[in-house]
């Protein structure tokens, strides 16, 4: 595979572990978590940067040379590598919006041997059985699919689209983002993005009798100003 078509893998692979990652945090909230429809991550649209950018690392890192002399030695090696980096990934990712935002995305505070809150041993053991279906089932099967996708005048067409869209979305989301930054550096809390949007949705649905918005969860009628004092009077619930 030259430089252009792993390139352009890496890119669909961004586009659909974008997607499919969003697809998994919406049920995994609803069924595990908030007990309800939120939409997660920092972005509005259909998609979370963090399992795209996790996708396209395990693609790269299935391309690293491994030769131990036993064929089962090197898928070891490899999936735990996949799996390290995904949760360094996921580390670095949730390290930049604490520290840098003052947002927390995520929160692993309550589950056993967990750092800080963003990375645990579960998730890490998640992120592991994820790696070893990507080495055995994507890699050697769906790449090859990808492949072919690429070359076609229609990946260019609908990848192109999606990265239109997210820029967009991207600029849209940093501006809330730069907002709520504010007002949490100025109540020195840490805002966690999950509890925020529960808060706004309650309000909405249980005080305003009305429903809530799932693809704007920030379009309450209020000010986000206004949604954040009632989420910090409420204890950030």
């Amino acid at each position: 595979m030259n430089i252009v078509d792993a390139l352009l893998v890496a890119a669909f692979l961004f586009f659909a572990g974008s997607i499919l990652g969003w697809c998994t945090e919406v049920v995994f909230r609803r069924v595990f978590t908030a007990k309800k429809w939120i939409n997660p991550g920092f972005l509005t649209g259909p998609y979370l940067p963090l399992y795209g950018f996790g996708v396209s690392g395990l693609f790269g890192i299935s391309l690293i040379p491994v030769d131990t002399g036993s064929p089962a030695w090197n898928a070891v090696i490899i999936i735990f590598i996949m799996g390290a980096a995904m949760t360094l990934i996921e580390y670095i990712a949730g390290l930049i919006f604490i520290k840098g935002l003052k947002i927390r995305l995520w929160d692993y505070s309550e589950r056993w041997g967990n750092v800080q809150g963003i990375i645990c041993p579960l998730f890490s053991f998640f992120w592991l059985a994820v790696s070893a279906i990507f080495y055995f089932v994507v890699s050697p099967y769906v790449i090859s699919a990808v492949v072919w996708f690429v070359n076609h005048m229609a990946f260019a067409f609908v990848v192109g689209l999606f990265f239109g869209v997210f820029l967009v979305d991207l600029g849209h989301s940093i501006h809330i983002t730069a907002k709520i930054r504010a007002f949490a550096k100025k109540h020195n809390i840490i805002v966690s993005f999950e509890k925020l949007k529960e808060s706004i949705k309650t309000k909405v649905e249980k005080l305003e009798k009305r429903k809530a918005s799932f693809v704007f969860p920030f379009k309450s009628g209020n000010s986000l100003n206004e949604d954040l004092e009632h989420y910090t009077r409420n204890g950030g619930k």
